[in-house]
């Protein structure tokens, strides 16, 4: 498990910087003109951002709505026990219960997290895990779908869901492999 917790980090460190110098780099091997391309993907970003705004200001707010209110506490509460016969902590709930809503309402969870209970923490370790490893299905599902009026979602929730759910429970099981506990 050493083994892969060094190849992990050293993959993580290498990652990105890679990314970023093979792509372009690519694109001048093929004789894309990378910078136009660049530029004009940006614009056609701005305009798909303001096309999805009332879209992300609807669900920001239920989400905020949400947790406000108190029903999150309440939801945590009253699942405690069976969520730790099958071998999570219910510490983690809130993010699983977020995330799918809200890159930034998750991001937000993850901080309320930190404070609560430390940057070392196995659950913050856990929900960063899962927050790294998931995608904001009904995010998604709204804004996308939305924006060019796809009405009829067919099997992208119930797929987007059973992918949030494998996240969760190998983001426990890998941190747990880890970390200990």
């Amino acid at each position: 498990m050493n083994m892969f917790k060094q190849f992990a980090e050293l993959a993580g460190l290498f990652a990105i910087p890679l990314l970023i110098v093979l792509f372009p780099l690519y694109g001048l091997i093929r004789r894309v003109p990378v910078y136009e391309k660049f530029v004009e993907g940006a614009r056609e970003g701005f305009n798909v951002a303001v096309r999805i705004m009332p879209y992300l200001i609807a669900i920001l707010f239920a989400v905020n709505m949400f947790r406000a209110s108190g029903a999150m506490q309440w939801v945590q509460d009253h699942v405690r026990g069976p969520m730790e016969a099958i071998g999570l902590p219910p510490e983690i709930l809130p993010m699983a219960i977020v995330r799918p809503l809200t890159g930034g309402g998750s991001v937000a969870v993850l901080a309320d997290m930190v404070k609560q209970y430390g940057a070392d923490s196995i659950f913050v370790k856990m929900a960063a895990t899962f927050y790294g490893s998931s995608e904001t299905t009904f995010y998604i599902i709204a804004v996308y779908f939305g924006a060019v009026n796809i009405r009829k979602t067919r099997h992208a929730v119930p797929v987007g869901l059973i992918a949030d759910i494998a996240a969760i429970v190998l983001a426990v099981w890998i941190v747990k492999a880890m970390f200990g506990k």
